[in-house]
């Protein structure tokens, strides 16, 4: 019996990359054992030609290749949504177009697979060779700290990068919150999951949409979305000013009955008002930030808006 792999595949300004990317996954495919290959690829609102290339490939390939153009970009964690939704193999691969993933662990991921000892094989880069220092430093520091105030475990050098069985994509699926962030969610919902190292590969052509800020913001969705500990640092934040403010009343209670002139110290009294209103707007922007994504839950909009597709229901069905 033939099993499908469904490769799902999220693009924004790929152009550069599609056709390498492609190809080499053809050579794998061919090295599969009773196995085919499903394409997913979903074009997140690019400006450039990305959509162009990928209907090439689809009128090259039309029994393989399926993609999803978005009105807009919705982001990467709504491509990867977009993508589960509509692949339809007994296995789904997620991975980026840039080959930074190897395509050729794919076999050994399949075969891992079938032995049913496992619902997922991940990735994980056991190097960062060619990614910038502070980057790669900031990035280690992010695993480390996650996995000390959450209760969900994040895979230091763990990439998006898996293959997974049909119910553990279901199961992700399932969560269907507006707010994602995949790493947390595939941990999140368990099932046994192993992880293959490899060492870090550079794109092959084009240039990286993610900038550093952009990986920060990432990183605070990931904090907000499997953490509560920095609404329990607010409130401490919030304990502790008002302890510190009481002793500080006191202190100039006393200085004022001892040495008198009670005006003498203004400047100390506005710098404890600055510290202690300052710590207030920290802590009420780090309430906002949780809010703010509650709020966006409850608007119950969806993930993404799908302008074209060459799937029919039939196929999604």
């Amino acid at each position: 019996m033939i099993e499908r792999i469904s490769i799902v595949v999220p693009c924004f300004n790929e152009e550069a990359v599609l056709p390498f990317f492609y190809e080499e996954l053809e050579s794998i495919r061919k090295k599969l054992e009773q196995a085919d290959i499903e394409y997913i690829f979903i074009d997140d609102g690019s400006k450039d030609q990305t959509l162009a290339v990928i209907k090439e490939l689809a009128k090259k390939d039309e029994k393989r290749v399926r993609y999803l153009s978005f009105s807009r970009n919705f982001g990467k964690e709504a491509a990867f949504y977009a993508g589960l939704q509509h692949a339809t193999g007994d296995y789904v691969a997620v991975m980026d177009a840039d080959l930074q993933d190897p395509p050729e662990l794919l076999p050994e991921m399949l075969s891992l697979l079938r032995t049913k000892a496992y619902d997922c094989i991940g990735t994980k880069r056991t190097t960062r060779n060619g990614e910038p220092l502070l980057r790669s430093f900031f990035a280690k520091q992010f695993y480390k700290w996650m996995n000390r105030i959450s209760e969900t475990e994040f895979v230091d050098g763990a990439r998006d990068y898996r293959l997974m069985t049909r119910r553990m994509v279901e199961a992700v699926l399932s969560v269907s919150e507006v707010n994602r962030f995949s790493k947390g969610i595939f941990s999140w919902v368990g099932f046994e999951t192993y992880y293959l190292p490899y060492k870090n590969k550079e794109r092959v052509a084009g240039e990286t949409s993610w900038s550093f800020w952009g990986l920060v913001n990432y990183s605070l969705d990931a904090v907000i979305n499997f953490s509560d500990l920095p609404l329990m640092f607010a409130s401490f934040i919030g304990i502790f000013s008002f302890f510190i403010s009481i002793l500080f009343l006191i202190f100039i209670v006393i200085r004022s009955l001892i040495f008198g002139d009670p005006t003498a110290g203004w400047p100390s009294l506005v710098t404890i008002f600055l510290a202690i209103g300052g710590l207030q707007l920290f802590c009420l922007g780090i309430v906002g930030k949780y809010l703010g994504k509650t709020y966006l839950e409850t608007k119950k909009r969806p993930l993404y808006i799908l302008k074209e597709t060459n799937q029919t229901n039939e196929e999604n069905n």
